[in-house]
C-alpha cells in the first residue's frame, strides 16, 4: 500500500489503538472540522465525509461483500465493495484505494469517481446514524480478493438479477440502495449496456 501523508499520520502504530478521526463537512462538503468516528455517528450524526467502492469483474458483475460480525457498526450486513471514511487530509480517490485493499486484499485496476450523495441513514440495529457526504467510485478487479476477516464474513459477484434476489432475502447496509443508485449512471457506463445496470 502507498503510504502518504495522511496515511503515515493515522495509521496505527504497533501495540496501540488510536482514535480514528473523521472529516467533519457543510452540506456543500467544504471541511470545517473532525470528530472522533464513534462521536460522528452517535444520533443525530454528524455530517462527516465518506467514500463508497463498486468494483465490477469482466463480465460486469458487482463484487458486495458481507461486513465481518465483529463491527461495531452493521456487522453481518451486506454492502457494497468497499466503504469508509478518508482520514483528515486525505483525498477520497486515496482513501478508497487504500481500503479496497486493507479490506479485500486487492487494488483495483481501474477506479474512477462516479459522483457524489448526501444522505442521513440511522442504523435500526445499532442506533447509530450515517449522515455522510459520500464520495463514489466505480472500478473493476482483475485479480483474486483476499479478504482481512476481521473486516469481511463473506465476498460474492452478482449480476443485477442476482443482487435482487439476495436483497430480497439478506439485510443489506442501510445505505446500500442510496449508493447504489446514486452510483448507477457511471456502474452503466463502466460495464456497458450488456450488464443491466
Amino acid at each position: 500500500m502507498p503510504i502518504t501523508p495522511a496515511t503515515a499520520t493515522n495509521s496505527p502504530s504497533s501495540g496501540t489503538t488510536e482514535q480514528i478521526v473523521l472529516e467533519l463537512v457543510d452540506e456543500d462538503g467544504v471541511t470545517i472540522g473532525t470528530a472522533e468516528k464513534l462521536a460522528a455517528h452517535q444520533p443525530p450524526g454528524q455530517l462527516h465525509r465518506a467514500f463508497s467502492v463498486f468494483l465490477f469483474d469482466e463480465r460486469g458483475r458487482l463484487l458486495v461483500q458481507q461486513r465481518a460480525l465483529g463491527k461495531y457498526h452493521s456487522p453481518g450486513v451486506w454492502s457494497n465493495t468497499c466503504c469508509g471514511h478518508p482520514y483528515p487530509g486525505e483525498a477520497p480517490f486515496a482513501a478508497a484505494a487504500r481500503r479496497t485493499f486493507e479490506e479485500l486484499g486487492v487494488s483495483p485496476s481501474l477506479l474512477a469517481e462516479a459522483g457524489t450523495v448526501r444522505y442521513n441513514h440511522p442504523d435500526p440495529a445499532s442506533g447509530l446514524v450515517e449522515q455522510e457526504f459520500n464520495h463514489l467510485f466505480v472500478g473493476m478487479v482483475q485479480s483474486p480478493v483476499r479478504p482481512d476477516p476481521e473486516e469481511v464474513a463473506a465476498t460474492a459477484f452478482v449480476t443485477p438479477g442476482e443482487l435482487a434476489e439476495r436483497h430480497a432475502k439478506d439485510t443489506f447496509s442501510a445505505w446500500f440502495m442510496t449508493v447504489l443508485d446514486a452510483a448507477r449512471p457511471a456502474a452503466r457506463e463502466l460495464t456497458g449496456p450488456s450488464a443491466g445496470w
